[in-house]
């Protein structure tokens, strides 16, 4: 049986379990906290308790795996994941690697790599994200289990698409998985699989992330049909997308089919630091963005809908398990 690599090590597909396939721990930048945050709003040790408390409600509702698509932008620091994963030992945290960008890609790269001032060789952010995957992250042991990138309201901009590039040479290099967050407002899951599926890249290991914010049947089962897997991973953020709404969804594409290419998630996270320093911010805007949602609100109504266990267990079981067997 293959396996995948998660931050405590590797771990059969087959003992994955109920995967929720786009979580992240920590959205945190660690400039951020290193100039602005500590002292004064970010405090190391009360965060990882509350993380841990988190983390364990999903064990609670027998979710016993997410992927964490925190890459470069979103602020990965394995060290602090490590710690927590080793606090909650029975629940598998798949880490990622890639670089999370809405425009440019970071200076540490601009300058380097094909067509770039000291332009040669192959880009190095291949070789960047492949030894993640292959040897691991920043010295701690930690392999990366799958690819992250992004494509967002302004399209392909130079280094979107560079890092979209990046990201199918490291899969043609180890096999490894691929999630694109998408801006569904633009159908930019057609320009992933488009260009990923010129770049040789396997479309049936590639999630379309935040598909679900779109109730676009044609849109989503065009996607679909490419062999991608639709990231239904929004639920909870009801200012894009309203839960009824992306339930109804949910259930047109499992009546025409659509089951073996759907993953369901919420994108939350235990502490985001997008909106300020006071964790409740969202609070009133968006109650229900949380790890425990679907468990509690989404899957009762799924059911109540007419959509089976074996359909249930194909998006939050198999299909997350196909993903990562390579």
């Amino acid at each position: 049986m293959p396996s995948v690599q998660t931050v405590r090590g590797p771990v059969d597909v087959a003992a994955l379990g109920r995967t929720f396939m786009h979580e992240h721990v920590f959205v945190l930048s660690t400039e951020h906290v290193q100039n602005y945050g500590e002292g004064a709003w970010w405090d190391e040790e009360e965060r990882v308790d509350d993380a841990v408390a988190k983390l364990r409600e999903l064990l609670d509702r027998g979710i016993t795996t997410i992927a964490d698509p925190t890459v470069w932008g979103l602020g990965r620091y394995i060290p602090r994941i490590a710690r927590i994963a080793e606090r909650v030992p029975e629940l598998n945290i798949i880490a990622a690697t890639g670089i999370y960008s809405y425009n440019d890609i970071p200076f540490q790269y601009y300058y380097r790599g094909p067509d770039t001032l000291l332009g040669g060789g192959s880009d190095p952010m291949i070789a960047d994200f492949t030894r993640d995957l292959t040897e691991g992250i920043a010295g701690t042991g930690v392999r990366a289990g799958f690819l992250k990138c992004a494509i967002d309201q302004p399209g392909l901009t130079p280094g979107v698409e560079r890092i979209l590039r990046a990201v199918a040479g490291a899969h043609r290099e180890t096999g490894a998985p691929v999630t694109v967050h998408t801006e569904s407002s633009i159908h930019a899951g057609r320009t992933v699989v488009d260009l990923l599926g010129k770049e040789g890249v396997d479309l049936t290991k590639v999630v379309i992330g935040h598909a679900g914010d779109s109730n676009d049947l044609d849109y989503l089962m065009e996607l679909a049909d490419t062999g991608a897997i639709l990231g239904m991973d929004r639920f909870g953020l009801d200012v894009i997308n309203p839960t009824a709404d992306r339930v109804d969804t949910v259930v047109a594409l499992c009546e025409r089919g659509y089951a073996d290419r759907m993953v369901l998630s919420h994108d939350a996270s235990c502490f985001i630091d997008w909106f300020g320093p006071d964790p409740e911010t969202l609070r009133s805007m968006a109650p229900n963005w949380n790890y425990r949602h679907i468990s509690d609100d989404v899957l009762p109504v799924l059911r109540e809908r007419g959509v089976t266990e074996a359909q249930l267990d194909q998006m939050l079981v198999e299909n997350p398990r196909r993903y990562f067997s390579n």
